[in-house]
């Protein structure tokens, strides 16, 4: 068995990362149509809180941006879109690439004074990627991911893959 390491600093005396005010909330991912890209097939999800759905506006905006601009992505993936407050929403788009691995572009929105979507700013070399709240689908497409890499990825596994999404608590 192996022994945790005494030390003589405490954790709690550098930055958490958590605003002292904020306060925990639920919220629930909701599976949507899946998106057609060049080159890309997307499930879809909305994450947000039961009080603040996302608008159809918002999300016939999002899926709008994505087949005007649409980002440098190929393969089988998935979308968040991410009501975070009144009026900002993140747009993850993410695929399944060498393998095993996850790509993310991210896009946002911020309110009235923004018409549409755009790039994410990520400055720093230390970056965000995904919220709790998100880590529900994402939890679940990784899951959903092994099993088709275990299947034949046929039509018919291809096709099994697009049908099981995630409903529930995020």
């Amino acid at each position: 068995m192996t022994q945790l390491a005494t030390h003589s600093w405490s954790i709690l005396d550098d930055d958490l990362g958590i605003d002292p005010e904020y306060r925990h909330f639920p919220k629930r991912a909701i599976p949507g149509v899946a998106l057609r890209l060049p080159g890309a097939v997307l499930k879809w999800y909305a994450v947000n809180s039961e009080e603040r759905p996302v608008p159809d506006e918002i999300e016939i905006l999002a899926r709008s941006y994505l087949e005007r601009v649409p980002p440098e992505l190929g393969g089988l993936g998935f979308v968040i879109l991410h009501r975070c407050g009144a009026d900002f929403y993140f747009l993850l788009v993410n695929t399944w690439r060498n393998n095993n691995e996850l790509w993310e572009t991210v896009f946002y929105k911020d309110g009235d004074e923004m018409t549409d979507f755009a790039p994410f700013p990520r400055e720093g070399s230390h970056k965000p990627t995904f919220c709790v709240w998100e880590l529900a689908p994402v939890w679940h497409e990784k899951q959903a991911w092994e099993r088709f890499l275990d299947s034949a990825r046929d039509e018919a596994a291809a096709e099994t893959w697009l049908e099981d999404r995630y409903t529930g608590p995020a």
